[in-house]
């Protein structure tokens, strides 16, 4: 019956506002902080001639070495065709190839150059000025204390990706 239901929100509703007691505030939070830090990431990267989402790319190579195109969509949560551009940009730029894989010639891998092996080492030292101004309000410790618990939410010990 409708007479039943509560009338009026059971918990505080969201208003994306520092304080905000809404359910959503942490995500809403957690938004915000990565707009920040994407809008800092830009900014170091432009000079550099690439996006994040090149950068993205870039970060897999060099974590995992060569990879096939196909598993790039899934490490950098792009699409197929978004891929498809990022990799041909890279490898217009000379950051990176496409390698068949012995055994299989219908797959490529991507592989980074030395050239962009140095522009992801070049984006690194640009970056750090402009992450140490994301955490300015906080002290060291604090920053720290921040890294270790964003990456305890990012990385929940039970996940198994």
């Amino acid at each position: 019956m409708a007479a039943d239901k509560p009338h009026g929100p059971t918990a505080p509703r969201a208003t994306g506002r520092p304080g905000d007691a809404s359910p959503f505030a942490l995500g809403l939070l957690l938004r915000r902080a990565h707009w920040r830090a994407a809008a800092a990431a830009t900014e170091a990267l432009r000079p550099l001639g690439i996006e994040l989402r090149h950068f993205a790319v870039l970060l897999v190579l060099v974590d995992h070495g060569p990879t096939p195109q196909r598993d790039l969509v899934t490490a950098t949560g792009s699409d197929k065709a978004g891929i498809m551009r990022v990799v041909d940009d890279l490898e217009q730029r000379g950051l990176a190839v496409r390698k068949t894989v012995p055994g299989d010639r219908r797959v490529r891998a991507v592989e980074i150059t030395p050239q962009g092996l140095e522009l992801f080492d070049a984006a690194h030292v640009a970056a750090q000025s402009l992450t140490e101004r994301l955490v300015a309000e906080l002290t060291p410790e604090e920053a720290d204390q921040l890294k270790h618990l964003l990456t305890r939410v990012a990385y929940p010990t039970d996940d198994q990706t």
